[in-house]
């Protein structure tokens, strides 16, 4: 099991996990947004087909360990966020990786499609899925955390105002016309 990142000293309340080396830049997007609401999390690579064993460890002593949600990216077969959420009782959020010929959409399929009982909260595909993978834990853990719920709370307002400030501008274009 390759530890890749750690983002402080604090003890992680996420785990981010991806099947790859190469997943990493797309799962980098989760990582900021962690670290815009000040969220403690570790960065790991394990394989649901390379290292089955590290990985049913790793979700099954997650909760001991005190993460209190999981990321999972995969791309392809992507099997690697319902083998994690087979052993946890944590929340699992999927991000499908585009990695093949078929642009993500084997892996959003592999993540998305799982068994009653098994549940996988499914992303987009790619950096957007990621980014909102890092926000929907933040929700996730703002439920209970007021400091976090706050910080989302300023993220969506921040969001709204940049609308409203390109809407100004689009409609000053248009009258100078």
């Amino acid at each position: 099991m390759e530890s890749v990142k750690r983002n402080a000293s604090r003890r992680p309340r996420v785990g981010i996990l991806m099947g790859s080396d190469s997943d990493l830049e797309v799962m980098q997007e989760a990582e900021k947004r962690l670290d815009y609401f000040d969220i403690p999390y570790e960065t790991r690579i394990l394989s649901a087909h390379r290292s089955p064993l590290q990985t049913q460890e790793y979700a099954a002593s997650a909760s001991k360990r005190g993460l209190e949600v999981i990321i999972v990216g995969a791309g392809a077969a992507a099997h690697l966020a319902g083998a994690v959420a087979a052993h946890t009782t944590l929340p699992v959020i999927g991000v499908p990786i585009d990695s093949s010929s078929l642009k993500g959409l084997d892996a959003l399929l592999s993540t998305v499609q799982m068994p009653a009982g098994v549940p996988v909260a499914t992303m987009a595909i790619g950096k957007a899925g990621a980014a909102n993978a890092g926000i929907f834990a933040a929700a996730i853990l703002g439920g209970r955390d007021q400091r976090i719920a706050a910080k989302l709370a300023r993220l969506k307002g921040e969001m709204a105002a940049s609308v409203q400030e390109k809407d100004r501008k689009l409609k000053r274009k248009e009258r100078s016309r």
